[in-house]
């Protein structure tokens, strides 16, 4: 068998349609790449956001790499390369200490608006609010089969107490 034959396999629609066209086959690797989406990133090049995104990450390491140096070569070795302006050391430290703060304060704030926003554990509107829905009856006189389905809809205090507290009301 040759290469040629390996390579390209007979079309089922066009196996049907034999009798029309003989010679018809369907090769895999002349296949558009653009159906399979698989190495192809546009007739115009690649996607802005890929190139964004490409930069971004080496930017990130280059910027890790020289921040590593900066912090941890000793100041006389970048004096012996050339390098005399640069930042103190304190920084080093302190950057990342006021950053992981900064966060850490702004995970506290965001807790506490939301507690803020939160109401009270005895007030009526954590029960009953603008979205509420109560329950719709249907006639029991319809069949089981014959009944729509209930909407959806909040289920009264009421019933959640019975159901949570009946052992200890008896």
């Amino acid at each position: 068998m040759s290469m040629e034959d390996q390579r390209s396999f007979n079309s089922p629609r066009r196996t049907l349609s034999y009798s029309r066209n003989r010679g018809a086959t369907f090769s895999v690797f002349e296949a558009d790449n653009k159906a399979s989406g698989v190495g192809v990133s546009g007739e115009h090049g690649p996607n802005p956001s890929e190139v964004y995104g490409f930069v971004g990450a080496i930017s990130t390491v280059v910027a890790t790499v020289i921040f590593m140096i900066w912090a941890y070569v000793p100041d006389p070795w970048l004096h012996s390369i050339g390098i005399f302006y640069y930042p103190s050391k304190y920084w080093a430290l302190a950057l990342p200490s006021y950053a992981m703060v900064t966060v850490a304060t702004m995970f506290l704030f965001y807790i506490g608006l939301n507690f803020m926003a939160t109401p009270p554990a005895a007030s009526l509107n954590s029960i009953y609010d603008e979205n509420s829905k109560d329950p719709v009856w249907f006639d029991p006189a319809l069949k089981e089969d014959d009944r729509p389905i209930e909407p959806y809809s909040d289920i009264g205090i009421d019933q959640i107490n019975e159901l949570m507290f009946k052992e200890w009301n008896q």
